[in-house]
């Protein structure tokens, strides 16, 4: 059991997986401060200044706190800023993963396209003769010009 285990964590796919894994968590935070820290500012200026982290819609009377870290101690929110945060970070992601994608997949239709060229200049190009059938070919069109003079 011990060596299927070591067969399985040795295969290509998952250490693939896991440095996928561990890559695109780091692409999250990068994204997570790109939204957090330069994004959302920005759009809060456009609005009015406006910081959307601490948008809240109060589900309990007892709520009258101004942050929304201290509204959910105080009782239920709907936390829609937050949300709304978290949504322009998957719709940024997104973004980026289909440029990516884009130009993955344009790299690879080059490259084969750039293959299947080779491949009609090689199909174009006539195969050379191997040198022993070079030489009897040159020895039977000497022949064939002896006999057509005689």
């Amino acid at each position: 059991m011990l060596k299927e285990f070591q067969d399985f964590i040795a295969k290509g796919n998952v250490m693939d997986l896991a440095v996928g894994v561990i890559i695109g968590g780091a692409f999250g935070l990068i994204v997570k401060s790109l939204t957090g820290d330069i994004i959302m500012p920005v759009i809060g200026v456009i609005f009015g200044g406006l910081d959307f982290s601490n948008y809240f819609l109060p589900l309990s009377d007892g709520v009258t706190a101004s942050t929304l870290e201290a509204a959910k101690e105080q009782g239920a929110v709907l936390a829609w800023g937050s949300f709304l945060t978290v949504a322009i970070n998957f719709l940024i992601l997104a973004w980026i993963i289909f440029l990516m994608v884009k130009s993955v997949n344009k790299l690879r239709a080059e490259a084969e396209e750039r293959m299947k060229k080779e491949e009609e200049v090689k199909e174009e190009e006539p195969a050379k003769p191997a040198e022993d059938i070079a030489l009897l070919m040159e020895i039977r069109d000497l022949l064939a010009k002896k006999k057509n003079k005689a």
